[in-house]
């Protein structure tokens, strides 16, 4: 299909338990990415940082070493390849040094194996078991939508997901589908807490108030990473999942089998609910200037 033309697109979701061996899991992924295309997909979606484990479970300085420049990384340059033999949109997810900056970064890879640029992960959590902030700086690229040969994209990271301005600004901005690549599970400070079932509302909600399919990849699998008070160990929670476009779940994984989801969605017929429904037509970006404040006062309405 070429730009603006075909309105049929399939997009998957792939989901697997990480190793700690970059070459191992750039195989896993290659062979999923496969197995989704198998399956008539041409927007294939790989969870967050996969080249490792959850790093972000300690903080420890040696772990630095992880990252790697944007520009000839050879994960995105290997999954390039990839995207061109098969036809197939990639988004990239990477650990990126950029001078004295780091970043939570991912590369978006066109169905011709061009890299379409780059999107730096916006909101950075930090607690027990995910303490981003000691390895991240904010991103700086603002929310992007990529135009791809299949659809217009918009991609964040993980906790970005959890901000329904986020979803709001890409579609605002054209997006078509919205990806959120993850890496989420237990919270090493209290075993009695699962996020899971509130993970996936928070996103069906992101889908239905935007009228736009969304795609989450999400990694299974124990992580024990060393820390500097002893071992920390997550356990990730999969229930990988793609959504319709009112926030109905079309296809989804269980918390412990790898997965490669399905979904088929027509643009167009989307395009018109969405219209149609009216709450852009509605939006009311006057009344919003709260929404740049932090606490909410003195918006200058």
């Amino acid at each position: 299909m070429e730009k603006g033309e075909g309105r049929v697109v399939v997009v998957s979701a792939l989901q697997f338990a990480c190793t700690d061996d970059v070459a191992a899991n750039l195989a896993t992924a290659e062979r999923l990415v496969r197995a989704a295309h198998k399956k008539g997909s041409n927007i294939i979606l790989i969870q967050e940082l996969f080249e490792g484990y959850y790093f972000c479970q300690a903080q420890r300085e040696d772990f630095f070493q992880r990252a790697k420049p944007y520009k000839g990384h050879p994960t995105i340059l290997s999954m390039q390849k990839l995207a061109k033999e098969l036809g197939v949109v990639i988004p990239v997810s990477f650990f990126e040094e950029a001078n004295n900056a780091h970043y939570n970064s991912i590369a978006m890879i066109d169905a011709d194996g061009s890299d379409l640029g780059l999107y730096r992960k916006s909101h950075i959590p930090d607690g027990p078991g995910y303490q981003e902030k000691f390895y991240f700086n904010p991103g700086d690229t603002g929310f992007r939508v990529f135009e791809t040969k299949f659809a217009k994209i918009g991609i964040a990271i993980c906790w970005d997901q959890w901000f329904p301005e986020a979803a709001r600004a890409m579609v605002l901005q054209g997006a078509e589908l919205l990806l959120y690549p993850t890496a989420i599970g237990s919270e090493p400070q209290d075993q009695g807490l699962d996020s899971r079932d509130h993970w996936k509302r928070v996103m069906q909600g992101h889908a239905g108030a935007n009228l736009v399919p969304l795609v989450a990849s999400n990694r299974i699998g124990k992580e024990i990473i060393q820390t500097e008070h002893g071992n920390s160990e997550i356990t990730f929670y999969g229930n990988s999942f793609i959504a319709g476009p009112t926030g109905e779940i079309v296809a989804a994984a269980d918390d412990k089998e790898e997965a490669v989801l399905v979904a088929k969605f027509d643009l167009e017929k989307i395009k018109s609910k969405r219209h149609g429904w009216g709450v852009f037509r509605d939006r009311r970006p006057d009344l919003y200037k709260v929404l740049l404040t932090l606490d909410g006062s003195n918006p200058s309405l």
